[in-house]
C-alpha cells in the first residue's frame, strides 16, 4: 500500500472523522457556495450513470446537499444518509425537511467503519469528501463491501493532494481563481490522500481492486463488488 508521510500519520491520529458543532454551521453553509453545488451537481450525474434505481446510502453525508440534489433528479430512488457527527446529522435533518423531503430522505448517525444496516442492503454506496475523515480507510470500504449488493458499484469522491495542475486550472476558468484555491488548498490543512493511496486502498480490501478518475476537483475511487 502507498505509505502516508510521517506529517498526514500524525493527522490522521488528531482529525476528528465528523463534523463538531459549532464547524457543522459553518460546512453547512460553505457547502452551498457554488463550487460546492457544481460538484455536488456532477457527482448526481455521475452516481444516477452507474445506477438510478434503488436504495442508494451516502456515508458522510454532511448537510444532505447531494441526497437533495439526487432527489431532484431521480425522485423514485430511496436515498439513505448516515454521518458519524450528531452535530451534522441534525443539520441535515433540518434540510431535509425544509426542503419537505423528510418522507423521501433518511439521515441517521453512522460510520463508514460501523454501517448500521444489514449485509446487501443497497444497490449503490457513496461518499463525498469524506474518506480522508475515515481512520482505517481499508476496514471502512470492507465495510462499504458488506451492505452493497452483488454486481453494484461504490462510488468515493474526494479530493486528493496531487489534484493535476490542467484540472486546477480549468475549475479556476469555471468558477474563479480565489474560490477554486480556497477549495483544494483543503489538502494542505486537512490529511487528504494521493490518488495512488485510493487505488491502494482498494487493492488491499475485499474489493480487491479499484480504479480513479477526476470529476472536476473530485478524485472518484470506482469500486464494483
Amino acid at each position: 500500500m502507498a505509505k502516508l508521510t510521517l506529517m498526514r500519520r500524525l493527522m490522521k491520529l488528531v482529525h476528528p472523522e465528523g463534523i463538531p458543532w459549532p464547524a457543522s454551521v459553518f460546512y453547512n453553509a460553505l457547502s452551498s457556495s457554488v463550487i460546492f453545488m457544481k460538484h455536488y451537481e456532477l457527482a448526481a450525474q455521475d452516481i444516477l450513470s452507474h445506477c438510478s434505481h434503488g436504495t442508494l446510502l451516502d456515508i458522510g453525508t454532511g448537510p444532505a446537499r447531494l441526497l437533495l440534489k439526487l432527489h431532484q433528479q431521480s425522485p423514485g430512488m430511496r436515498l439513505v444518509g448516515i454521518d458519524s457527527s450528531a452535530a451534522m446529522v441534525t443539520q441535515a435533518k433540518q434540510n431535509v425537511a425544509e426542503a419537505g423531503l423528510s418522507e423521501f430522505i433518511e439521515v441517521k448517525e453512522g460510520s463508514a467503519s460501523s454501517i448500521p444496516f444489514p449485509d446487501q442492503s443497497f444497490d449503490i454506496v457513496v461518499s463525498t469528501v469524506s474518506m480522508h475523515h475515515w481512520k482505517e480507510p481499508t476496514a471502512c470500504l470492507n465495510e462499504i463491501y458488506r451492505v452493497l449488493k452483488d454486481n453494484s458499484f461504490a462510488l468515493i469522491y474526494d479530493i486528493v493532494s496531487d489534484t493535476p495542475k490542467d484540472i486546477l486550472n480549468e475549475i479556476k476558468r469555471e468558477c474563479g481563481r480565489l474560490k477554486a484555491t480556497m477549495f483544494w488548498l483543503n489538502s494542505f490543512e486537512e490529511p487528504f490522500y494521493t490518488r495512488q493511496n485510493f487505488e491502494s486502498f482498494a487493492q488491499s480490501s475485499l474489493f480487491g481492486k479499484g480504479r480513479t478518475q477526476f470529476l472536476g476537483l473530485f478524485c472518484c475511487l470506482i469500486l464494483k463488488k
